[in-house]
């Protein structure tokens, strides 16, 4: 006998009533603004990583008029470490198009929240399910998880069909009642039960119709996406400094909108040692002493490695060299708010405990 949509979301109910978690920061006061950060915070990020950051964001951002209002490198400055950048970007743009086009406020209409930027159908669901208790199935990659599992949906889960599939699925399941806590409910199972690696199944409220579980198929499902070929880029970063001990300060530049680091701020890249020197004589001035070459930074991105040369050069300050809109001197003993990758961050700290910067 077959597993019916409406008792896999009567048990998943009940198991969440008792085992699911009630007390996150985005659960008190769901408004909609609230929720939409937490849910964009949320993607690719693990809850407890979340936690500190979306309180920190929300003790700055109280509401979609605060956001809109801060300058871009607050933003990214209080994203740094999370990851994924663009999403920050996005959580701005969006804030702005709500004060300019809707008053500070979420549209009701689920389709007019998709057209807002960064948000897809998923978290537009998501949103408006947890805030204002409105039924829209979602699919983010917990729902996916234990959909597939359940009820057997095979195949590459980045496939049109696959994902046609799941859809279907999630639109099944979803309840007209309590609606809200369903939607938190199927997200929790997938987070902390039925997760990517080894599955808690003897304690999952599905095992006993999962056809995962039955047929030993939770390293089957969900399929695997076709992958891609991992590719590999190196660069010489060069560390410009300036000052003395005590107030060493960092030549760096806003990145490009688009691309790797997109908008946030970091020593200028290049080819090869020769390309970086060349340009420090031109652009700040003759180095004052000989060049180290510090321990090579390793970073992982989603399709490639990243291996970075750190290039640290004194420098006699030309004092045509100033801050700017996409250049500043960056101190390590009193840095600015502004964005840094993380591996720039932790390239920093480590200069100033090592330092004495």
């Amino acid at each position: 006998m077959s597993f019916e949509p409406h008792q896999f979301t009567e048990r998943l109910l009940a198991w969440f009533e008792i085992q699911g978690r009630h007390n996150l920061p985005w659960q008190q006061n769901p408004t909609p603004y609230r929720v939409w950060v937490s849910e964009v915070m949320l993607q690719q990020t693990q809850v407890a990583t979340v936690i500190p950051y979306y309180e920190r964001f929300m003790a700055r951002f109280p509401d979609v008029r605060s956001l809109a209002a801060a300058p871009l490198d607050e933003v990214l400055h209080l994203w740094t470490g999370l990851g994924y950048y663009a999403r920050a970007r996005n959580l701005r743009s969006c804030a702005q198009v709500l004060v300019t086009r809707h008053d500070g406020e979420f549209p009701d209409e689920i389709e007019a929240v998709i057209a807002l930027p960064g948000i897809g159908r998923s978290t537009a669901g998501a949103i408006l399910a947890l805030s204002r208790g409105q039924r829209h199935p979602i699919l983010d990659g917990n729902v996916k998880r234990v959909l597939a599992r359940v009820f057997g949906i095979a195949g590459d889960p980045g496939s049109a069909a696959v994902v046609a599939a799941l859809w279907m699925q999630s639109e099944a399941c979803t309840p007209s009642l309590n609606v809200g806590a369903y939607t938190q409910a199927i997200m929790d199972l997938g987070a902390t039960v039925c997760t990517r690696a080894n599955p808690a199944c003897t304690v999952c409220p599905m095992s006993r119709d999962c056809v995962a579980a039955l047929e030993g198929r939770q390293a089957e499902l969900p399929g695997r996406k076709l992958k891609r070929a991992r590719g590999s880029r190196e660069a010489t970063l060069l560390i410009a400094e300036t000052g003395n001990d005590g107030s060493v300060a960092v030549l760096v530049e806003r990145r490009p909108a688009v691309g790797l680091w997109g908008g946030l701020w970091s020593p200028p890249q290049f080819e090869s040692e020769f390309a970086a020197l060349d340009w420090c004589r031109r652009e700040i001035g003759e180095p004052k002493v000989s060049t180290r070459v510090l321990d090579p930074i390793h970073h992982a991105f989603t399709h490639f490695d990243l291996l970075l040369t750190p290039l640290r050069v004194r420098c006699q300050l030309n004092p045509a060299v100033h801050d700017g809109d996409d250049r500043l001197w960056y101190s390590l003993k009193n840095p600015p708010r502004v964005g840094l990758p993380q591996p720039i961050l932790k390239l920093f700290e480590r200069l100033r405990v090592t330092e004495g910067g």
